[in-house]
């Protein structure tokens, strides 16, 4: 029996509201891997935001790809491992961007509380980055095809 999760299933998985991990390369060392904010649809690219002085985005840069895993947290496990090249780096836009993914992660009220202290000028992101991965490589297990639930 495939514990792998259909397309469908790990597009929804990866769609639903996770903590990833971001994996970049970087020469000399392991991996940098770091708990990160993302937002993705189904059939889409995979978007984060990072702050332009970031390590991460200079690692990006370098590397031009990175893979990101999320999890549940409870068992039976199931997890989703994304991997492809970032397909382009640009400046963030406050309310395309930085908003919704506060709202994502912290709910509105927060979500609002946290861009007013973190944003720079109206309609911009404080000099944070928008980067965006077009997945090429899934990997992915739900354990609950074997042990329920």
């Amino acid at each position: 029996m495939s514990l792998a999760m259909s397309r469908s299933e790990r597009e929804a998985f990866l769609a639903d509201l996770h903590v990833g991990v971001i994996a970049i390369a970087e020469e000399g060392r392991a991996p940098l891997a770091i708990p990160i904010w993302y937002a993705y649809e189904p059939g889409e690219e995979v978007r984060i935001v990072t702050g332009a002085g970031a390590r991460k985005l200079e690692l990006l840069r370098r590397a031009g790809r990175f893979s990101l895993c999320v999890q549940s947290e409870a068992p039976p496990y199931l997890y989703v491992s994304v991997e492809g090249p970032v397909v382009a780096i640009e400046a963030a836009s406050l309310e395309r961007d930085e908003r919704p993914l506060a709202h994502r992660y912290l709910g509105p009220e927060l979500g609002d509380a946290y861009v007013a202290e973190t944003s720079g000028s109206a309609g911009t992101a404080g000099g944070n980055m928008l980067v965006r991965m077009k997945p090429q490589r899934w990997l992915s297990v739900d354990y609950r095809k074997q042990y329920g639930g």
